[in-house]
């Protein structure tokens, strides 16, 4: 979005605005010239006005030219009410050019030589981001469909419509405007969003794409102020559940001390859309590859950015990840961060269950259901029964800050269409997205932290949500103590569960900084 330089898309919408009007002073409506003297002054300032606004901001942004994605069908929209518009001015021009041509509606829409090409721009604002078009189309669309209102009635002698179709006509008017609302307050965001993250490229950097790791192009966000900063390498939870689009909750507060990169991993989100066709059934996604992969990141930003060493930040599956890679490359890695630290998924949620039970025992209330989602879950652990057990569970356990990250997601000038895809598969069937990614949800059932020890030959800091029951705090704070490392803290924040980046972000990056700076 906002991305300067000239739009063909823009030209060719011009003239076809343009000429047709062009044509049409040589053939103007009996009548048109005096009617346009009594013409409302304000309305002629706002038509006016967002005529030298459009005309000026749809050449000037390359975001309106045809792209390889599925937005493009705003496009196709646009263009479809552009050529509406080429059909009306065709029937003005064969008619015998009066008032009532003129003004005549097209598939009910009405003035639809005002009305056509308005809804043309508006589409054309949506599918660039546009938030600058989309306000100056809603001021020429105030002066210019509201002075041909005034002419239409000028001619047409009003008849009085039944009432079912004055209160059908003003639901309908009411509902798209909400919605065209809902979808201008949107982009609006976004734009916010963009120009405020926009300032870091200056001297520092703001930068998406696809870099080879393990023979695979993998997609990163990379962010800071200072390309000189130390460098933190975010990894994402799950497994398989990529979340770079909304990290800028939390990176915002971080950038100007360091350089953050978020990055979908193998099998899952923008890689694995990007990958699908190379690596069909998700082989490659295994454990020991993303330890492989990760390396591979962690020399790319090392030689990137002038670093001896990076600073790993995990959350959740990532801490797996994280922990592991700090244990077995300690002379890579400057500082190991776990938020919401995973410990053994069997130990932590057994005791998140018996916590629930204790307090449904407390409280008289029937627990059956609760122990017989238990029973299951121990007689097959998998996902899906997972979150069965964990779905009772829950009911005993509150979270007093929930996480922000779908209205961030919504706002978020990082998220895409392959982001969007992912997150369908997400939604989809359960066992089918478990098998993309069956490797590593088997390592991380399996997975117990203190197989690997107790010594980090760098710093170990730990942070969780007070209200986490995924990765309960006192397992964490537990092995934290036992913790055998340089420097070693936990800290909890109040009130979050297990996403805390995402409810308090700006908590969870001052506890960044503040172990950080220990």
């Amino acid at each position: 979005m906002f991305h300067f330089g000239f739009s063909y898309v823009g030209i060719i919408y011009l003239l076809m605005l343009f000429i047709p009007n062009i044509i049409w002073t040589r053939h103007l409506p009996e009548g048109y010239e005096e009617s346009a003297k009594n013409e409302n002054k304000i309305l002629l300032t706002f038509e006016r006005i967002g005529e030298v606004l459009t005309c000026v901001l749809v050449l000037i942004f390359s975001d309106f030219n045809p792209r390889k994605t599925i937005w493009a069908i705003w496009l196709v929209i646009s263009f479809a009410f552009m050529l509406l518009y080429e059909i009306y001015w065709v029937r003005y021009f064969r008619s015998e050019h009066t008032m009532m041509d003129m003004y005549s509606s097209l598939l009910g829409i009405p003035v639809a030589g005002a009305t056509l090409p308005i809804i043309a721009f508006v589409f054309l604002g949506i599918y660039g981001s546009n938030v600058f078009l989309l306000a100056s189309v809603i001021i020429l669309g105030i002066g210019h469909i509201g002075i041909h209102l005034q002419h239409k009635n000028e001619v047409y002698e009003k008849r009085k419509k039944k009432l079912i179709t004055r209160i059908l006509k003003w639901i309908s008017v009411v509902l798209i405007s909400l919605v065209l609302i809902l979808v201008i307050f949107v982009i609006g965001c976004r734009d916010v969003n963009y120009f405020k993250h926009y300032k870091l490229v200056k001297n520092g950097i703001d930068e998406a794409g696809y870099i080879m790791l393990g023979g695979q192009e993998q997609y990163i966000l990379m962010r800071g102020e200072n390309v000189n900063n130390p460098v933190i390498i975010y990894l994402h939870g799950g497994p398989s559940s990529p979340d770079g689009y909304v990290t800028y909750g939390f990176t915002d507060y971080l950038v100007d001390d360091y350089t953050v990169i978020a990055w979908d991993q193998r099998g899952c989100g923008r890689t694995y859309i990007h990958n699908r066709n190379v690596d069909v059934n998700n082989d490659t996604a295994s454990f020991e590859q993303a330890l492989v992969d990760l390396d591979e990141l962690v020399d790319y930003a090392r030689e990137r950015f002038g670093q001896d060493k990076v600073i790993i930040l995990g959350h959740s599956y990532g801490t797996i990840l994280g922990s592991i890679y700090a244990h077995k490359y300690p002379e890579k890695v400057d500082a190991y961060i776990g938020a919401a630290q995973v410990i053994s998924l069997e130990e932590t949620d057994m005791y998140s269950y018996l916590d629930a039970l204790s307090k449904a025992q407390a409280n008289g209330v029937d627990t059956s259901e609760l122990e017989n989602a238990y029973e299951k879950y121990e007689s097959e652990k998998n996902l899906k029964n997972l979150m069965k057990l964990r779905n009772k569970v829950y009911q005993y356990h509150p979270i007093e800050i929930s996480d922000k990250a779908t209205w961030m997601a919504v706002i978020s000038p990082y998220f895409g269409v392959d982001d969007l895809r992912w997150f369908l598969v997400q939604l989809g069937d359960l066992e089918e997205y478990v098998k993309l990614n069956q490797q590593l949800f088997d390592f991380t059932f399996d997975f117990n932290i203190y197989d690997y020890g107790l010594n980090y030959e760098m710093p170990a800091y730990f942070i969780s949500g007070s209200c986490d029951w995924v990765c309960p705090v006192d397992p964490i704070r537990e092995y934290a103590q036992a913790v055998q490392a340089p420097s070693s803290d936990f800290l909890v924040i109040n009130g979050p569960g297990h996403n805390l980046q995402y409810s308090t972000p700006r908590e969870f990056a001052d506890a960044v900084k503040y172990v950080l700076e220990k």
